[in-house]
């Protein structure tokens, strides 16, 4: 079993042929509302690869708590543990440019109401073995609290320290397994402007003083890990992205399922690596992620 603790989303899509300057207005080809939240992403995510999933989280009573909740719903995810509150829901806006890149801004809503208490509660009903998936757009000291809970109960933990937060290394200190993109290493480690090189030997040296799975993704260029005082590298598919919106949220929820799955960590993030690539193909979060027999077929 898989429980997600994190923020349930409606996102809100603008497609434009480059993505805007500061300061500076384009105009738009397109509009689009999803499902999105990165939370809410790496349950459906972790679903399509197979898992069973519980997602524990919080939408507002407004007209978009029913259709941020949709496709988990469609996929049957337990969603028992997503509270109803007072106020929004959670909302993304989004603007993706002609190359693929996108800009982000997030209102927490319904979100920043998780408190510490449901924190523990989320993990109250598993068992040891499980797996606790967390990301960071819900309160710190909520994540915070899953995570010692977690701990105590003999649980998985898979932290994805997205979005960049200043509580992020602090955190990552308190999970088993870690998932960042080059640029929140850098700030777990405490560099900046790393080569590969200096990446890959922080990273082992990192692992060998936590005795964490670390996990990098690079965008085009891979993933690379550490695990059992060695590396592992791999890449994704080949591809020309539409939309890279999901991509990461996609490749953590393939990696944890895979995991639940009793897949080694190598052919894991093989496996989240293709998922996350064939996520660019297709626009919009939750929609895009793709079932697992599609992810077997390329692989």
């Amino acid at each position: 079993m898989i429980t997600v603790f994190g923020s349930i989303n409606m996102d809100l899509v603008a497609t434009t042929p480059r993505l805007p300057k500061p300061g500076e207005t384009v105009s738009g080809t397109g509009f689009a509302t999803a499902a999105g939240g990165k939370g809410a992403n790496q349950a459906l995510a972790a679903k399509r690869a197979g898992a069973s999933v519980r997602m524990v989280g919080a939408v507002g009573r407004d007209e978009f708590a029913a259709p941020a909740l949709d496709l988990l719903e469609k996929a049957e995810t337990d969603l028992s543990g997503v509270a109803r509150v007072d106020g929004p829901t959670g909302t993304a806006l989004i603007l993706v440019g002609g190359d693929g890149e996108n800009m982000i801004a997030v209102v927490p809503g319904a979100n920043g109401t998780l408190s510490p208490g449901q924190a523990a509660e989320a993990v109250s009903g598993s068992k040891p073995g499980d797996i606790l998936m967390l990301q960071l757009e819900v309160p710190a000291a909520s994540v915070k609290a899953a995570l010692e809970a977690a701990k105590a109960q003999g649980v998985r933990t898979v932290l994805n320290t997205a979005p960049l937060i200043a509580e992020a290394a602090d955190l990552a200190k308190l999970a088993d397994i870690v998932i960042a993109n080059e640029t929140e290493f850098e700030l777990l480690v405490g560099r900046e402007a790393l080569t590969a090189d200096q990446r890959e030997q922080m990273l082992l040296q990192m692992h060998t003083e936590t005795g964490q799975i670390l996990i990098i993704t690079l965008g085009a260029e891979g993933v690379v890990a550490a695990e059992g005082g060695r590396l592992h590298r791999t890449k994704g598919l080949k591809i020309e992205p539409i939309d890279t919106v999901g991509a990461g949220d996609t490749f953590c929820g393939y990696l944890a399922a895979s995991l639940d799955s009793g897949l080694m960590l190598s052919e894991a993030i093989r496996r989240a690596a293709v998922a996350g690539s064939l996520a660019c193909l297709k626009p919009g979060a939750q929609p895009s992620i793709p079932v697992s027999d599609e992810v077997s077929a390329s692989l």
